[in-house]
């Protein structure tokens, strides 16, 4: 028996990279590929895979918001993130929403069939170098809310436009800003925001 795999990247090329790659092997079928990470539930019912292999950033769904949805509804099929945004605060992350695997793109084909069937087999699959680097950056100092703060704040709205988008008080956007500036030892919203998403705490 075949193990099924679903695919979902919003970069063609590397979907269907991926699906090659994982194709050439006897015991692995691609059985679906989606370009998003809303379509991902819909595609599990209709394909019925054994091993999900999914991005982070994905329009629609996250990869990581798209781990914690399968981990409610089809808790049997394991999911692993194989993305290009190799950062620790995403391995946490990913981690705590149910992720069995965390693997960078450029990991050879060899050893990403090897995940595949590990992850399969019910064991976990973490990328080495991340996972050392992850025990050393630690978990995101950052509440919840200071990160949605951040978030927006990479579009490099005003104060009053964060305020307003996020039904929020300018007062209390300054407060979370300050807060996420100190935490992140930078000395602008901006760097603070960019700190952060470089770290995967956002």
């Amino acid at each position: 028996m075949s193990i099924r795999v679903l695919l979902a990247d919003d970069q063609a090329m590397v979907l269907d990279a991926l699906a090659v790659l994982l194709g050439l092997e006897a015991d692995i079928e691609v059985v679906a590929k989606v370009p998003r990470g809303d379509q991902v539930a819909q595609a599990v019912e209709e394909s019925q895979p054994d091993v999900c292999l999914l991005d982070i950033e994905m329009p629609g769904k996250t990869g990581i918001e798209v781990v914690a949805d399968l981990a409610a509804s089809h808790p049997e099929i394991p999911c692993a993130l194989v993305t290009t945004f190799g950062r620790p605060g995403y391995l946490q992350r990913a981690l705590a929403a149910g992720a069995k695997g965390f693997l960078v793109k450029d990991t050879p084909a060899a050893e990403l069939a090897a995940a595949v069937r590990k992850i399969h087999q019910g064991q976990k699959v973490i990328d080495p170098d991340l996972a050392v680097e992850s025990m050393s950056t630690g978990p995101s100092p950052l509440t919840e809310r200071e990160a949605e703060v951040l978030r927006a704040a990479l579009s490099g709205a005003s104060i009053e436009d964060l305020a307003g988008q996020l039904f929020l008080s300018p007062g209390t956007v300054r407060n979370h800003i300050s807060s996420a500036i100190a935490k992140t030892h930078t000395n602008t919203r901006m760097e603070a925001a960019l700190a952060a998403q470089q770290a995967g705490w956002l």
